[in-house]
């Protein structure tokens, strides 16, 4: 490995540099999604969805045997009330209380920014959606913290009725903080069943799961192709979530520990996971590459981490911090963090495409990741220079309202009758013109 890791410094100077970053993030945004819509991989998504459209939970008990090797009955799928309670009473008191916290601290923030009928411009209201369904990884890691970010900014929007999906583990259960997080929030209808058919019966619904209206929430490649495939035709979704993206912005007033400490939080998730550093002082590139040899030699989640820095992880030095924002730009990750000393708010400032931005030294993404308050479900490969956080006001839709009285339609009866005679729509021009009449 050490050898092999070397390779992942590049330097401005070197022959080829610009090949090898397009390079770079080609490979990082083609992580995030599969090659195209008539990809073999993606047909077989489509086969799963159409086939749990069309069978129900028949389907989604054979995949759930064929890929996480669990034998359930659709009785099976749904975790019980007593499962819930007893997963709650296993949890360790410490790991609750801040549990609580969290949850405290993305409440708060996500009321802060909901639109509500103090900011509600006229003519418009904004309702919730009525029915969500959120997609919690689990066959790695548990994610208790999925469920907050996701399930908190549902609640604040007013969604009556939450239902969580996650994959099970050994003996088809579910990591009991996962549960106990879902029953911290009032959360009973939760399935241990993931991927590519869990987001299926979400979207079509199937005999003992109910269909519902939006799906949110991160995971691998089969989870949001499938999300992607239903997008707009059953439901609507957060965005493309996955897999984990880390760019850092950093200056030799960076402390290259932090830095490699920084990009192992993200290479840690899985094998596609990225990390990436840009810096404008190859002495201190080199330190950080130190600094991630011997970092990973400690890391319990080396093996993943290493192969994530093999495919996905750069040092990249240029020549100035200005060529160091241009590329931040271009890559538009799910995370920034910029640690450039007494720069970096100004540096901040600079960017426009970004998940979520970490300023200053003391502000690593696992801050986000469990605590600040803004959600850790963020926009990957490359979506970020269109799509946003998922935030509360996206469990919201607006309708449009209007309301004339007889005097105000009168001052604009002809006007709008002459536009729909334009138009050569006479029975709209008629549908003013008889009010009128009388």
């Amino acid at each position: 490995m050490p050898q092999e890791l070397e390779k992942i410094l590049m330097c401005s100077s070197q022959s080829g540099f610009e090949k090898k970053i397009k390079r770079l993030r080609s490979r990082m945004t083609s992580a995030a999604r599969f090659a195209d819509y008539g990809s073999e991989e993606n047909q077989r998504v489509v086969e799963i969805l159409r086939n749990v459209a069309d069978r129900g939970d028949e389907a989604v008990a054979e995949y759930t045997e064929k890929f996480d090797g669990i034998k359930l009955k659709p009785e099976e799928f749904r975790v019980s009330n007593e499962a819930l309670d007893k997963a709650y009473q296993q949890v360790n008191q410490d790991v609750l209380a801040s549990l609580r916290q969290a949850i405290d601290n993305v409440s708060a923030y996500q009321k802060d920014i909901l639109l509500n009928k103090h900011n509600v411009p006229r003519g418009i209201r904004y309702t919730p959606i009525r029915r969500v369904g959120i997609c919690v990884p689990g066959a790695s890691a548990p994610l208790p913290s999925t469920v907050i970010m996701t399930a908190v900014p549902a609640r604040v929007a007013g969604v009556r009725e939450i239902v969580v999906v996650s994959p099970p583990r050994y003996q088809g259960t579910i990591d009991p903080v996962i549960l106990a997080v879902c029953r911290e929030l009032g959360i009973d209808e939760v399935y241990r069943i993931g991927g590519a058919q869990a987001v299926a019966a979400l979207a079509a619904g199937t005999e003992t799961i109910a269909k519902v209206d939006k799906i949110v929430g991160p995971g691998n490649k089969w989870v949001q192709a499938a999300k992607k495939n239903v997008s707009g035709d059953y439901v609507g979704i957060d965005s493309m979530a996955g897999p984990s993206e880390v760019l850092i912005i950093a200056s030799e007033e960076a402390n290259p520990a932090w830095i490699a400490a920084d990009m192992l939080s993200q290479a840690e998730h899985a094998s596609d996971s990225s990390a990436v550093v840009v810096t404008d002082s190859e002495p201190f590139a080199e330190q950080v590459l130190k600094e991630l040899k011997k970092q990973l030699a400690e890391l319990p989640r080396g093996k993943a981490a290493e192969e994530s820095l093999k495919k996905f992880g750069a040092i990249v030095v240029v020549d100035g911090l200005s060529r160091a924002i241009e590329m931040a730009d271009d890559f538009a990750c799910e995370h920034l963090e910029i640690q450039c000393g007494p720069q970096s708010r100004q540096i901040a400032e600079s960017i426009h495409n970004a998940g979520a931005i970490f300023i200053g030294s003391y502000t690593p993404v696992a801050v986000g990741d469990y605590w600040a308050g803004p959600s850790h479900t963020l926009p990957t490969g490359a979506r970020a220079k269109f799509a946003s956080a998922l935030t509360s006001n996206d469990f919201l839709k607006s309708i449009s309202v209007v309301e004339y009285d007889q005097e105000m339609l009168a001052a604009s009866a002809d006007d709008i009758a002459r536009l729909a005679e334009v138009e050569g729509l006479s029975a709209h021009a008629k549908s003013v013109r008889i009010r009128q009449q009388d």
